[in-house]
């Protein structure tokens, strides 16, 4: 298809999951009915975000994949005629559990997950307490209405993964993010991080030529130290923004993404044409020292 509508999410959550499911199920049926044709939702939306501590506890949050809530979303897909990208919380074995996305196609088929392969660890973010690594390399999913690539929260930082994901025919990039401010923080450092995580992705969208679709949560959650910042935005395939949500309020967005700019993108800013591949093998390594 050339032209897309593309619903975003930006909700906040309470601790209890089912308040939260049912609450996301109605969003999505309001997208639907703004004329969404592929609705993603934030990282990890039928709960709170537990990884502002390390408890035990939380590891009872997780289910399989497919489970209870693709099997759920999956019949709303299927009902509403619309693609879900739902972030979950996965526990693949005893032990071992992953940042997990899911996504439906438009007749309630499941089409595969992405696990987030980029960790983080910091106050407020103990991700690499509760998740394991991704190990199923960058995916893209054929939906009804467009291939997409989905990548997850800290994933955005990397430059890498959007190029590789790209190259793997992604038309559309969707990240779903949970990141905020700590409430102790200045609003000029506040501005600066909202700026740096927009920019970083909007430049994923100028470097690879296609649209890029970041849904964010929004609110104070568990000890009030962290507001997640929504701001959840869309890109077209130059990094133009669409639509920038508030960062203090719930909403529920269609946009119009044109497919076919893409082509004319990278016709004129030939990025991909004029990649030097052979000089890149420094990559692969963490740090390049002298003897390097």
């Amino acid at each position: 298809m050339s032209k897309v509508k593309v619903g975003m999410v930006q909700m906040s959550c309470v601790q209890d999951k089912e308040t939260n499911m049912v609450k996301a199920a109605d969003k999505i049926r309001e997208a639907a009915s703004q004329g969404a044709q592929i609705v993603c939702l934030q990282e990890i939306f039928s709960t709170l975000y537990f990884c502002d501590v390390e408890d035990y506890d939380n590891f009872d949050l997780a289910e399989s994949i497919p489970g209870p809530s693709t099997d759920y979303l999956s019949k709303l897909a299927g009902e509403l005629g619309v693609v879900i990208i739902a972030s979950l919380f996965e526990k693949r074995a005893e032990g071992l559990y992953h940042n997990t996305t899911a996504v439906l196609d438009a007749d309630g088929s499941y089409l595969g997950k992405y696990r987030k392969m980029h960790i983080p660890d910091d106050p407020s973010f103990y991700e690499k307490f509760y998740f394991t690594p991704g190990d199923m390399g960058y995916k893209v999913f054929q939906t009804k209405f467009a291939k997409i690539g989905v990548l997850i929260c800290w994933d955005q930082w990397y430059p890498e993964a959007a190029r590789i994901t790209a190259m793997k025919g992604a038309e559309i990039l969707f990240y779903p993010t949970a990141i905020g401010w700590a409430t102790d923080q200045d609003e000029q450092t506040n501005e600066d991080q909202y700026s740096a995580w927009q920019l970083i992705q909007r430049s994923h969208a100028v470097a690879n030529g296609i649209p890029v679709v970041s849904v964010n949560r929004v609110g104070f959650e568990q000890d009030g130290h962290m507001k997640f910042w929504g701001g959840s935005f869309a890109t077209n395939a130059q990094g133009r923004i669409l639509y920038q949500a508030s960062h203090d309020k719930e909403e529920v967005v269609t946009v119009d993404l044109d497919l076919t700019e893409s082509d004319f993108y990278r016709k004129h800013w030939p990025f991909l044409r004029d990649r030097r591949i052979e000089t890149y093998h420094p990559l692969t390594k963490r740090f390049l020292d002298e003897e390097d």
